[in-house]
């Protein structure tokens, strides 16, 4: 069911669960639609009811359209037949213009669609009038054009084989006639030829016979009636053009026309077939079949009308037969020269495709309806039918072992044979599955299990199957074993039917299981490596098998059924079957040495583990043998989630959909969401300190460890074999964490549901003599340190003796009976019965084997034994008893199928004994020897116990009178093997008596003298591991404490200076050089002139600051209409006018001292703190171009990563050479009044900068500069009216630093000393920087004449002649900030304390002027004229406070310049060995300055106050200080006020007197909290550049920009509208939100990387490209992180996976 967006959004859908998605290809809605949908859920304008009330339309009305829509139509048809061309001859191209130059008629006919009911219904009536047609489509008899143009339609008919073969003759007939006989018809329609002789025309002749008993309205149907047919037929000829589909789509709503048009479309159902196979677009003429055919059969009433009158059923699939059968080649499985079967052929582009797609796909469509797969179920030669279809994939695609060479060709056909047995086989199979549930649907079941065995008999026949496999060959595609299996599964589970009834013969089962068997064993041969000749596509295949996928339509059926033949068939028989498929026959030996016929020696340890698993696999898996569906999904979901945590989606994508649908909850069962918060706690989505983006997750709860943690689904379940090792782990830490076990433990055991009834036969594998003979070989072969056994090998040993004590045979009475038949034969001497509870017991005394010459075990003498006989039986050899138990296994084949010869087993035989076996050298003689064993099972357990504990007497004789089994649950081998025991002593009192003897003997068991050199070599090799693992744990602690030092140092860097001066006291270290490490060469040492150091930084162009606005809201992102973003608001916009605004008036070299840039365009400087040589950098740089290997930085532009941390940087910062000599002025006292430091600050500036002399240092730092200038664009430099004058040059330096300075207090949250420094001020190279833009800026001379410090510490005398074009900007106007770092980067060094201070003094004052200036503009008239009353009477004695006034407002508007006071004296403490103390009390100062609201703010006022030299004492009380207290004028105050007002009085641009310093900081717009919002907003919205609904719209997040990603519309000069922007709006960096993806991209200059999505679903994950179609919210944690990565310029940083966008986003 599907509804248009406007629909959804009008019904009410709370609670359900629903996908959204963009259609490409249109479609019906179905809302409104009662046979889709119930009424409830129709939108509110569906569910007015319309009917009688609805006035109906007047005939006069319609009566135009009808007479002219039917010459429209038939124009439209004359003109496709016209234009069609066969393929043939006619390039595509030809089809494509005719339909180009049809447009606007087919657009026409859309358009009239949506008129409404009345107009479909006119066009329905037109479309279907078989009278109108026949007038109209042959033209009358003197219409030439007509007649014409209707034989080509003929022409076109016969061409595409849709009339019978006498009928081609009549081309002159008018009506087309269809032959009498249906079934020649058939053949002729569907256009087949033999192509593989015999067995395909059988397959053929069978589909023939069947076709001719159906009605022949198949074949009528092809004669066309009406327009509408026609319409279709050349639909599919021009291979279903969109607009064409749209049409016949969007006329569904009318219920006549949609009947007419399903019939129409069934009848075309085998052209469109043809067509298909011949189109050379098949993938887009299927999706648009399917959009079609979808809106067709997902209405079941349609459907079961269609199947009733049009036979769709039998059209469907005899259409997949005959379209399978031109691809069938000659099966090699097998017999390769006799075989008689067919197979499709997977390198056949039919099925590398998936042509056969949409044909499959309806197909499953309507066997989901019940009513049409009953029809189905019921009709015996439909049944046939698709067995004969099924069979044609039974063995496809083959895989022969290479055994020579590496395969030339890696064939990578082979997803298309998985992909077709799921889609063609399997999914049709379950579709029948969900109709068989109940005991009314038994004959179903029978009658699809007895055709299944039918065909199963056919094919074993066709490829010459007797009883052995073909060696070196396997096919994982058994879809007939697969539907006999699921049906046999069903029948049981929910019709009540007997398993004994439908199963076969015992020689029909035995044959049954040999070819999934064979796929099992095979999987281990893979993982074994012996296919590695076959390339990775065969581990491909075997992955494929077990992928969630898949497995449920594959590996589970076939373990199912090798459950339902071992249950059935001899248990020594099958067992002996397992280990020969194994191929680990040889190995079953007591021998230490063995010779294997088949497998190398590093191949045998995966098999025998891969046997064992196997086998721990088919008696321990329940999921067909007695698990509920809910059980299932619980199993399921446990063990993905024990293998990783995982989302949501994922958990959904890797759980089977079958048999437990995850859309919609089955009546009586657990939700999917149930069972997930029932097992599984969610972990909220979190992001990783190191830019990792993390999901919301799901991860076990620790009940679900403790309890439900199954190994054996987990083993199932993996894909990847590390799988399993990360379960293991995970549980491992789990156990851990509680104390429940502290080393490696093993898998735990898990108790198995119980088995249903009629599978309990299984558990007679576990109680079999072979078994167990086997069992008690590996026991003593692990005890003994044989060569290939493992833990794992112990560890499934033991979970089979486990399950075979927990599985106990009820029916002993049976067992007697026929056992003695099997111990005839089955070597009694080894073991009196099969019940593993006396076998466990009883003692093995002699065991004869064949060894090799140099064994040890010949060198022992060999016990007297008195027969052959004897020996053979009484001293049983191991290896002959295997070669007994082969040759027993095929006896009783044999019997079974009571063969008279006995050919087939003396043919088969040799294939495991030894005489095949072939070395390359000459191989030892085989000897017979006999080996003293007299052990049981239980000793081998004690031995094994005493072993692992490296303890003689680990269990002591009472260990069994402990009643408490708790502990057992979870641990190690250890702790299995006492579980086991202590399950042995409770079911049988002799067990637990013999253990106690067992244990009770404290004399260590002695074995052979022989084999002692290997116990010391075990004891050897077990000392070494333990050291080993010491030395491991001591590395791995050292390498964590290095790591944590070098952490602890990275995180702590700071400037050199500022650790100096952080000793109060100690002049020595501060008259000392610096040093500094290279992280490159190692060298530690001071930076020099000739050989500097420099610190790694990151120079990158920044318009944070620009973006800031008053507010502290942030904007909201427009999503509709009638809202707007207005940028005037913004800093950098209100810096710009106000440039402007003084260019119109003052001078401009004037204005360009008088302000700073760089709020857009600024550059922003930042290093990781890391220093090295420069020519070490130098070096670096050039290794860097020549290495080849993929970069995501670009070396030309000098961009390379941190040598140390890889932090990305792309310049050097050289350091200046640190001396303390000159540092005792900083701290000398003076006493000096404010005019002579006045005149001293004068003269110091008046001195000229000297350039530097020609250095190394020197050099680098104009580099630097040059680096500086390129890293932002010329527009965010030239604000003068002389571009590149030196002026502009001047602005842009001391711009460079207040941007620093400002992203510093940004970064610090807007104060000095709430939230302490920033991060990024651990790691400031604010002093390098100042360096080289001091020495840089002390290159220009201000002249006297001009220079600030004059008219704000003196009276000025203006002369009227000294007054050029434009006057001095006034220094009311002058930003404060400004001119402070004039004053202090172009003053030469080094510079004293009292200078310092002298410079704030003077600035403070015309600060404090300015503020009360701009406070005076926003007084009313009244209080203006009072204050100016007040000022006029004192103006000859002022006291400092009374300019006090308003003394918070003026604190704030001053806030601004004390905080960056604050930063540069930091900087320049460091400059110039500044005092700590008097560094640390400044912060404290500003943010008093900026909080005023604090408590106690007098006494910190006046404390910093004191500590800046703003007042010389604290004041007692310290509420009696007020701002104005700190004014310290050179003279007279007024005078001094007064000159400054006057440069303002009588000029218009007073409005330059309010200033703004209050900006809050910058945010990012701020988004609505559902995503579908902004989506159905700006997903049609058209570009503002091309007018035009791009095709990848995006969002800029900054300012709320509209762009297209990608939009080739909107380039200039080469670049794209989103670099463009992001050049515009951030100075090369742009953050945007894909409107169709839901992600972010960072543009980052020449760079770009997707950053994630803010937008997850209710689960905490992502939606990409909005695949899913979940609704989505904002995730307010993830937004605070991508704000803060953009204020703190740190994308380069944490973001690593960049790439170059060459100007195309």
């Amino acid at each position: 069911m599907s509804l248009c967006a406007e629909c959804f959004n009008n019904g009410d859908h709370t609670g359900h669960d629903f996908n959204m998605f963009r259609s490409q290809a249109g479609g019906a809605c179905d809302c409104g639609d009662s046979n889709v949908m119930r009424d409830s859920g129709f939108c509110r304008r569906h569910r007015l009811r319309t009917g009688e009330n609805v006035p109906s339309i007047p005939r006069d009305l319609l009566l135009m359209s009808e007479m002219v829509l039917p010459r429209f139509i038939l124009c439209i048809i004359q003109y496709l037949r016209d234009g069609y061309i066969e393929p043939d001859t006619s390039a595509e191209r030809d089809l494509q213009k005719v339909l180009q130059q049809l447009e606007p008629q087919i657009t026409f006919l859309e358009e009239l669609t949506k008129m409404g009911g009345a107009m479909r219904t006119v066009l329905t009536k037109i479309l279907t009038n078989q009278q109108t047609y026949k007038e109209l489509s042959m033209g009358k008899e003197d219409n030439l054009y007509a007649k014409k143009n209707y034989d080509k339609y003929l022409s076109a008919l016969k061409n595409s084989d849709l009339v019978s073969v006498e009928e081609k003759n009549q081309s002159a007939a008018a009506d087309i006639a269809v032959g009498a006989e249906g079934g020649a018809g058939a053949m002729v329609l569907l256009g087949t030829e033999d192509q593989d002789g015999g067995q395909s025309v059988g397959q053929r002749k069978r589909v023939k016979l069947s076709s001719s008993t159906k009605d022949p309205y198949i074949i009528d149907s092809l004669k066309h009636k009406c327009f509408l047919e026609e319409l279709l037929f050349w639909t599919i000829k021009f291979e279903f053009p969109q607009k064409m589909v749209t049409f016949l789509l969007n006329m569904l709503p009318d219920q006549d026309y949609k009947i007419t048009f399903t019939k129409t479309f069934v009848q075309h159902y085998a052209f469109i077939m043809k067509t298909l196979m011949k189109s050379h677009e098949s993938d887009t003429m299927s999706n648009r079949i399917v959009h079609i055919s979808v809106q067709l059969f997902s209405n079941e009433e349609l459907a079961r009308h269609m199947t009733e009158e049009c036979q769709l059923l039998d059209i469907m699939v005899t259409v997949l037969l005959y379209m399978m059968e031109s691809c069938l080649i000659k099966s090699e499985l097998q017999d390769e020269e006799n075989n008689r079967h067919v197979v499709v052929n997977c390198s056949e582009a039919l099925l590398k495709n998936n042509t056969y797609w949409p044909l499959v796909s309806d197909f499953i469509n309507i066997l989901s309806h019940q009513s049409v797969a009953k029809k189905f179920l019921e009709d015996h030669s439909l049944l046939m039918l698709w067995m004969s279809f099924v069979s044609f994939f039974q063995g496809m695609n083959l895989n022969k072992r290479e055994l020579n060479e590496h395969v030339e060709f890696e064939s990578q056909t082979y997803y298309a044979a998985f992909a077709a047995e799921l889609e063609a086989c399997a999914q049709p199979l379950w579709g029948l599955l969900t109709h068989c549930k109940v005991k009314e649907t038994q004959e179903y079941t029978k009658t699809v299990v007895r055709y299944c065995l039918e065909t199963l008999q056919i094919w074993f026949d066709a490829i010459g199957f007797i009883d052995e496999p073909a060696p070196n060959q396997v096919t994982f595609h058994l879809p007939l074993h697969r539907y006999y299996a699921m049906f046999l599964s069903r029948a049981v589970k929910c019709q009540g039917l007997d398993l004994d009834s439908l199963l076969p013969d015992q020689e029909m089962l035995m044959k049954i299981m040999v070819h999934p068997l064979q796929i099992q064993a095979c999987l281990s041969e893979i993982h074994s490596n012996m296919w590695v000749r076959n390339g990775l596509q065969i581990k491909g295949q075997a992955m494929t098998y077990v992928q969630s996928h898949f497995c449920n339509s594959m590996i589970d059926p076939d373990i199912y059924l090798l459950q339902v033949c071992a249950s059935r068939l001899d248990p020594d028989y099958f067992i002996s079957s397992v280990f020969e498929r194994f191929k680990v026959v040889d190995l079953l030996t007591m021998a230490s040495q063995h010779q294997n016929a088949v497998l190398d020696s590093e191949q045998e340890r995966p098999m025998l583990e891969g046997a064992l698993t196997f086998l721990v696999i088919l008696t321990s898996l329940r999921i067909h043998l007695g698990m509920t569906d809910d059980e299932i999904l619980r199993s399921e979901m446990v063990s993905q989630l024990c293998m990783n945590d995982r989302t949501h989606s994922a958990l959904l994508d890797l759980i089977p959909e079958n048999p437990n649908p995850k859309s919609g909850i089955v009546p009586g069962s657990c939700s999917f969401e149930d069972v997930l918060s029932a097992v599984a706690d969610f972990k909220a989505p979190v992001f990783e300190p190191g830019g990792s983006m993390q999901q919301g997750m799901y991860t076990p709860k620790a009940e679900v460890w403790e309890k439900e943690f199954d190994t054996i689904m987990v083993v199932l379940r993996t894909v990847y074999r590390r799988d399993v090792q990360s379960a293991m782990d995970r549980y491992s830490a789990f156990l851990k964490q509680y104390g429940i076990h502290t080393g490696n433990p093993w898998p735990p055991y898990k108790e198995r549901t119980p088995l249903h009834p009629c599978y309990k036969g299984l558990t007679r594998l576990l109680h079999c003599k072979t078994l167990h003979i086997v069992i008690f070989t590996l026991l003593y072969k692990i005890w003994m340190d044989h060569q290939n056994m493992s833990e794992h090998v112990l560890c499934m040993v033991l979970y089979l003796i486990e399950l075979g004590l927990d599985n106990q045979v009820q029916d002993n009475k049976e067992d007697e009976v026929q056992s003695p038949c099997i111990e005839e034969h089955c070597h009694d001497s080894w073991f009196p019965g099969t019940n593993l509870l006396s076998n466990l017991h009883h003692v093995i005394n002699f065991v004869r084997v064949r060894v090799p010459e140099t064994a040890p075990e010949v060198k022992r003498e060999t016990p007297p034994s008195t027969s052959a006989e004897a020996s053979s039986y009484g001293q049983n050899l191991r290896e002959a008893q295997v070669f007994s138990l082969v040759a027993e296994r095929r006896r009783k084949f044999q019997e079974i199928i009571n063969r008279s010869n006995t050919e087939a087993a003396q043919v088969v035989r040799p294939k495991s004994s030894s005489t095949r076996w072939v070395s390359p050298g000459t191989p030892p003689q085989l000897v017979t020897e006999i080996l003293e064993i007299r052990e049981s099972m239980l000793s081998l357990l004690v031995k094994l116990h005493q072993k692992m504990s490296s303890k003689q007497n680990s269990l002591s004789a009472s260990w069994l009178e402990d009643p408490d089994t708790s502990h057992h649950a979870h641990g190690d081998g250890i702790t299995a093997i006492e579980r086991i025991l202590t399950k042995a002593a409770a079911r049988s009192c002799q067990i637990k008596r013999n253990i106690q003897d067992i244990c009770g003997k404290v004399c260590p068991p002695v074995p052979p003298k022989k084999n002692s050199p290997s116990d010391k070599k075990a004891m050897d090799k077990e000392e070494r591991r333990q050291r080993a693992r010491e030395r491991q744990q001591k590395l791995l602690a050292e390498f964590a404490s290095r790591q944590k030092s070098f952490m602890e140092t990275a995180m702590d860097v700071e400037s050199p200076e500022n650790e100096a001066a952080m000793d109060l006291g100690s002049s020595e270290v501060m008259e000392s050089e610096v040093l500094y490490d290279c992280v490159i060469c190692g060298q530690s040492g001071p930076s020099t002139e000739d050989r500097p150091t420099g610190l790694v930084v990151l120079l990158q162009a920044s318009s944070v600051l620009g973006h800031r606005r008053k507010s502290k809201q942030p904007k909201q992102l427009p999503t509709s209409d009638e809202e707007h973003i207005y940028l005037a608001d913004t800093c950098g916009v209100a810096h710009d006018v106000r440039l402007t605004l003084m260019q119109q008036f003052f001078k401009d070299s004037s204005c360009l001292q008088s302000v700073s840039i760089g709020w857009d365009g600024g550059v922003y400087v930042q290093t990781c703190g890391h220093t090295l040589h420069i020519d070490c950098h130098k070096s670096y740089m050039e290794s860097l171009r020549n290495d080849q290997v993929l970069q995501g930085f670009s070396v030309d532009k000098g961009e390379f990563t941190c040598p140390l941390c890889r932090q990305f940087a792309n310049s050097v910062l050289p350091c200046r050479p640190g001396r303390g000599t000159d540092s005792s002025g900083w701290h000398t006292p003076t006493n000096k009044a404010t005019c002579i430091l006045v005149k001293e600050v004068e003269d110091l500036q008046e001195k000229l900068g000297l350039f530097p002399t020609e250095s190394n240092l020197s050099k680098e730092m104009e580099l630097v500069i040059k680096d500086i200038k390129n890293t932002t664009q010329k527009k965010y430099m030239d604000y003068g009216k002389n571009p590149g004058s030196p002026d502009n040059d001047f602005l842009f330096m001391y711009s460079v630093a207040r941007t620093n300075l400002e992203l510093e207090l940004v970064h610090r949250g807007g104060n000095l000393c709430s939230g302490g420094a920033s991060a990024a001020a651990k790691r400031s190279c604010l002093n390098q920087l100042f360096h080289v833009l001091a020495m840089h800026m002390r290159l220009y001379s201000i002249d006297s004449a001009y220079n600030p410090w004059t008219k704000l510490t003196s009276l000025v005398c203006f002369c009227s002649g000294f007054d050029e074009e434009r006057p001095e900007v006034p220094m009311l106007f002058r930003d404060v900030p400004s001119l402070l770092i004039i004053f202090v980067l172009t003053m030469p060094q080094p510079l004293r304390k009292e200078h310092f201070t002298c410079v704030i003094k003077m600035l403070y004052n015309l600060q404090f002027t300015q503020a009360l200036a701009a406070l005076s503009t926003k007084l009313s008239s009244e209080e203006r004229q009072a204050w100016v009353k007040s000022g006029a009477l004192k103006k000859v004695n002022v006291k400092p406070h009374d300019l006090d006034l308003r003394a918070p407002f003026v604190c704030r508007e001053l806030a601004q310049l004390f905080k960056l006071i604050g930063i540069i004296s930091s900087c320049f403490f460091f400059f110039f060995f500044f005092f700590f103390a008097f560094f640390t009390a400044f912060f404290f100062f500003l943010a008093h300055l900026s909080f005023s609201c604090l408590p106690q703010e007098e006494e910190e006022f006046s404390s910093l106050a004191v500590c800046l030299g703003l007042l010389s004492s604290a004041p007692q009380p310290p509420s009696a200080v007020h701002s104005a207290s700190c004014l310290e004028w050179p003279f007279n105050a007024f005078d001094l006020v007064t000159q400054w007002c006057d440069e303002v009085t009588g000029r218009a641009e007073r409005l330059l007197l309010v200033q703004e310093p209050q900006w809050a900081a910058p945010r990012l717009l701020q988004l609505p909290d559902n995503y579908n919002i902004i989506f159905q907003y700006y997903h049609r919205k058209a570009c503002t550049v091309c007018k035009k609904v791009p095709k990848d719209p995006a969002l800029c997040l900054v300012c709320g920009s509209f762009v297209c990603l990608k939009g080739v519309c909107c380039k200039q000069q080469g670049t794209c509208e989103c670099v463009l922007h992001s050049q515009h709006c951030g100075a090369a960096t742009g953050i945007f939100l894909l409107i169709n993806a839901s992600v972010i991209i960072i543009i980052r200059g020449h760079r770009f990387c997707l950053w994630g999505s803010v937008y997850l679903d209710a689960h905490g994950e992502e939606d990409r490209d909005l695949r899913r179609g979940k609704p989505l919210f904002l995730c307010e944690e993830r937004y605070r992180v991508l704000e803060q990565q953009w204020v703190s310029h740190t994308f380069d940083h944490i973001n690593k996976r960049w790439g170059p966008h060459y100007n195309g986003l």
